[in-house]
């Protein structure tokens, strides 16, 4: 339990940071991008502020990160001692991402004035790409916990072993695709919920604050248009996950017993047939339930629920924060095209208090909603570490004194943490006036 709950907390840490670590420099270069399509030297000066900040949690990233590669080996040694050689291979080609994009991206921050603009901003594009491929190739050891392959057991030893088979198991493209998506909408909610609580301070101080409305609207853009694409990443999950883990999908749905029409159960609310015609797309289809299977099988069913269900409910009302957005962004286009821009700029509908304030909260719900879904692959595969083929027990470090490295993790983590919070804080002040005047003019077709 000790090795469990230190994996499962350094994990949670880490998983954040990578996560603003793979979408900061995204809505950077968009921003970079804009200020050389415009002219516009807002856009720069936020560029600027998010890669400096995206440096910083990169710093922080590598730690946490270098933390869970030793408790790879301290803490599970059966596992990394068996099967190391299978998925050796994926944490090799993450450490040579890691390093392009740490190459990069002190590239990118020292060239800001000795580079011209074009090629600057071609600098940050290997930050991107590189932080994609370094989370695809982590995940894909994750993937192959759930759906191992490329190797053979004789007489308990591992034999022909196939590097690639394993990395591309059947679960590595719906969870890349699910992890990068949730990556995405993380960052971007995150990010914009810093400039949300700006953007209530200047309604208060009665301004119009451009720097905090364009700081709000490019992460936010981001998050909101990741939202829906990741209800369809979902709902391709969970059909993944009834197709080849049907106890874990047991659990997810709380279904008990194996029965035929199976509702669909959320908190309180239940929908007759609906799992069933959701799942098999016939209403009277036949789900298995837990009792179908050996109890020394079934994982925390209780947890891994909850978590399910805290992700969906944190998900669905992501997307309808996005859907609104998106809303007050076609009706304000509307508005310009008929009654001219001026009159369409006085549509003020995204900016209204509630929004920002739900906004604001927007960003603590997408990482709960991460931290749940996490929780909700990792204890659903539970008793096993690699999925029906080794137990986590096998695993383990069995020595004692595991429970003392969780107390020094969690001491170490809270000064990282304060520190981390204490650099961004004085790394917050705002721009001088002249780069981003309040109650300046905007350029023509500037959005707001």
């Amino acid at each position: 339990m000790a090795a469990r709950q230190q994996m499962a907390f350094t994990l949670g840490f880490h998983i954040i940071l990578a996560s603003i670590g793979i979408g900061l420099p995204a809505i950077t270069l968009l921003a970079e991008w804009r200020s050389l399509r415009t002219g516009d030297a807002v856009y720069a000066e936020l560029a600027r502020r998010w890669m400096k900040a995206a440096g910083v949690l990169f710093a922080v990233g590598a730690v946490s990160g270098t933390v869970l590669s030793f408790e790879m080996g301290t803490l599970w040694p059966g596992f990394m001692d068996k099967y190391g050689q299978v998925f050796g291979a994926a944490f090799a080609l993450e450490g040579i991402a890691f390093f392009i994009e740490a190459i990069f991206m002190g590239v990118y921050l020292y060239g800001w004035d000795r580079l011209s603009p074009r090629a600057h901003f071609i600098t940050g594009i290997p930050v991107v790409i590189a932080g994609l491929l370094s989370a695809s190739f982590v995940v894909t050891v994750n993937s192959w916990m759930n759906q191992p392959r490329g190797f053979r057991l004789e007489n308990g030893q591992v034999v022909d072993v196939d590097p690639l088979a394993a990395m591309f198991n059947p679960a590595t493209p719906v969870q890349a695709v699910h992890l990068i998506l949730a990556s995405l909408m993380v960052c971007g909610f995150t990010v914009a919920s810093v400039y949300a609580v700006a953007l209530l301070r200047d309604r208060k101080a009665g301004r119009v604050d451009r720097y905090n409305r364009l700081g709000f609207a490019i992460p936010f853009s981001l998050g909101a248009v990741c939202a829906p694409l990741q209800v369809l990443v979902g709902d391709w999950a969970v059909r993944f996950v009834h197709g080849n883990q049907p106890i874990k999908f047991a659990a997810m749905e709380g279904i008990e017993h194996t029965e035929a029409g199976v509702p669909f159960r959320f908190a309180i609310f239940e929908i007759p047939n609906a799992l069933s015609l959701m799942t098999k797309y016939d209403a009277h289809a036949t789900l298995r339930g837990l009792d179908s299977f050996p109890e020394d099988l079934h994982p925390p069913a209780e947890v891994v629920k909850f978590s399910f269900e805290i992700m969906i409910a944190l998900g669905m009302a992501l997307l309808a924060l996005a859907a609104w957005w998106a809303l007050a962004w076609w009706l304000r286009r509307r508005a310009a095209a008929r009654t001219g821009e001026l009159a369409g700029r006085r549509l003020d509908l995204p900016w209204k208090p509630w929004f920002l304030r739900l906004a604001a909260l927007a960003g603590i719900a997408a990482g709960i909603a991460m931290e749940a879904g996490w929780t909700t692959t990792e204890v659903g595969r539970q008793p096993w570490i690699v999925y029906g083929v080794m137990r986590t027990e096998e695993a383990v470090n069995p020595n004692p004194g595991l429970r003392f490295g969780l107390y020094i993790v969690l001491v170490v983590y809270a000064v990282l943490a304060v520190a981390t919070i204490s650099v961004l804080r004085r790394m917050r002040r705002r721009p001088a006036p002249e780069t981003t005047p309040e109650s300046a003019p905007e350029p023509a077709g500037a959005p707001r």
